[in-house]
């Protein structure tokens, strides 16, 4: 039985609510035997679904897995084509790196890599970030977008934007976006989002977008040099969070916005980042290899830079830098 017959076994258990399904009409919806029906839910079981089997009437999905594994994510998955393909790892160095080794090997467009731990997480300029623990969500999506190169900046601000919504909506928080890809609440990190593309001089070959979020860290799980910067979901509504359903949540909340962005633009996007701008209208300090100063931020451009107002009033756009929030 391949993954996909696995999936439509369990959604087929799962539809029945609690009423039994035979080992005859399960084989003959499949279209495999009845030996294989049975080998699958024995595999099933040891990813932590539990079935109740009776004689004469078949058989019942009686719990469902509270761990993160690739079938708890499929099951219920309402997408068209984002999540169709998932790779997920108890553990790996980096979702960022596999998902690229996977995108060289022609991994289709709306594959998922997902993990429970990342040794190596990195983010921007390859600073690390810490998610080697089941704590959070740490997740790279390949994409495969008819766009042209140049709009890519738009991508990780488009995703900033998504993810806000999407967290909003299921836990009630206020979430700001910083720029560039950083979601704060109450001035403390909780997600960071990285884009990386491989292209030719007018075509997207494949962009890898990835994101951590924490989700059910307590303060002791941060490591001291960031517990006073960073916070999770789990800390800040003072509740345990369904990792599986956030994840299913941002997926399906993804796929509409995107097909929404690829027919009207970055302009909706924009207009929503500037809701949830963090400091806007506040004071940073800026430093390029160029120059230092004093600034306001006044919001971003089609493009996606930061515009803000030096302390000589002149108007500065700005496409990397650091900055002190």
């Amino acid at each position: 039985m391949t993954t996909n017959k696995r999936h439509e076994l369990i959604s087929l258990l799962a539809g029945q609510d609690d009423h039994y399904i035979s080992g005859q009409a399960l084989s003959e919806k499949l279209e495999v035997s009845r030996t294989a029906i049975w080998k699958h839910m024995n595999e099933l079981k040891k990813d932590g679904y539990q079935f109740e089997s009776v004689p004469k009437k078949g058989y019942r999905l009686i719990a469902k897995p509270d761990k993160l594994n690739e079938s708890t994510i499929k099951w219920g998955l309402d997408t068209d084509w984002l999540g169709k393909r998932i790779e997920f790892r108890h553990e790996v160095a980096s979702t960022q790196d596999l998902a690229h080794a996977l995108a060289r090997k022609g991994a289709e467009h709306g594959t998922v890599v997902t993990t429970n731990k990342q040794l190596s997480g990195r983010g921007r300029m390859d600073r690390r970030w810490v998610s080697d623990h089941d704590g959070g969500i740490w997740m790279s999506l390949i994409l495969r977008p008819n766009i042209p190169p140049h709009q890519a900046s738009h991508m990780t601000l488009f995703v900033a934007v998504t993810l806000v919504d999407t967290l909003e909506r299921v836990t009630g928080q206020r979430i700001q976006i910083k720029w560039p890809n950083d979601l704060f609440i109450d001035g403390k990190k909780i997600s960071g989002i990285l884009t990386e593309m491989s292209a030719e001089l007018e075509a997207i070959q494949y962009l890898i977008i990835g994101f951590g979020i924490n989700v059910n860290q307590s303060s002791e799980d941060f490591p001291e040099d960031l517990e006073a910067k960073s916070t999770s979901l789990g800390i800040e509504s003072g509740q345990e969070w369904d990792r599986q359903a956030i994840i299913q949540n941002i997926l399906q909340d993804f796929e509409i916005a995107y097909q929404l962005y690829l027919k009207t633009g970055f302009g909706p996007i924009k207009e929503k980042w500037l809701e949830h701008a963090y400091k806007l209208n506040e004071k940073i300090h800026v430093k390029t290899a160029q120059e230092e100063y004093a600034a306001i931020v006044k919001g971003i451009t089609d493009d996606g830079a930061l515009i803000v107002l030096n302390d000589k009033n002149e108007e500065k756009v700005i496409y990397s830098a650091e900055i002190i929030w």
